[in-house]
């Protein structure tokens, strides 16, 4: 394996584990609000970004290389309201997106097909997180303040 993928997967999977950190704190601000929905919501959330990570650990460790664990800054933990939460994330998930699109044009110019093949997975899943938070933004400002204890006890359905 290109030792330029190898750091780039494991600079990801340290932004994965990043992720996952800042929707713990997510998490936590809404749990400080008791609305219990959004805060089951965002604790799904963070165990897929944990899920994410290690799934490019996997594919490391199965390619016989080197994962490498950094560390990050600390995450933003005070918001203003929920709406701000929410872009927050959508801004978040762009970032993430990008970063999947670059890890694929690198497998593209490495012609690392086994690389391609596994980023496959990661493409389609942020069409999906981002899908998911823009629908959320969309809910949220057409509640205009009001439902908002309803999109909550809904969100609190969400499956692992």
């Amino acid at each position: 394996m290109n030792e330029k993928m190898v750091k780039a997967i494991n600079k990801q999977l340290n932004f994965e584990l990043e992720s996952a950190h800042v929707y713990l704190a997510m998490q936590n601000y809404f749990a400080s609000l008791s609305l219990e929905g959004f805060e089951k919501w965002f604790n799904v959330q963070y165990k897929e970004e944990v899920e994410h990570a290690e799934k490019f650990m996997g594919y490391l460790n199965d390619r016989g290389q080197r994962v490498e664990i950094t560390g990050f800054e600390s995450p933003q933990n005070e918001f203003k309201s929920v709406l701000e939460v929410l872009e927050t994330s959508l801004n978040h998930e762009k970032e993430v997106t990008r970063r999947i699109n670059e890890l694929m044009t690198l497998a593209i110019e490495l012609n690392d097909y086994a690389s391609i093949s596994f980023l496959q997975w990661y493409v389609d899943e942020q069409v999906e997180e981002e899908a998911n938070f823009s629908a959320l933004i969309d809910k949220v400002k057409m509640m205009d303040g009001k439902g908002l204890f309803m999109l909550d006890h809904q969100l609190g359905k969400r499956e692992e």
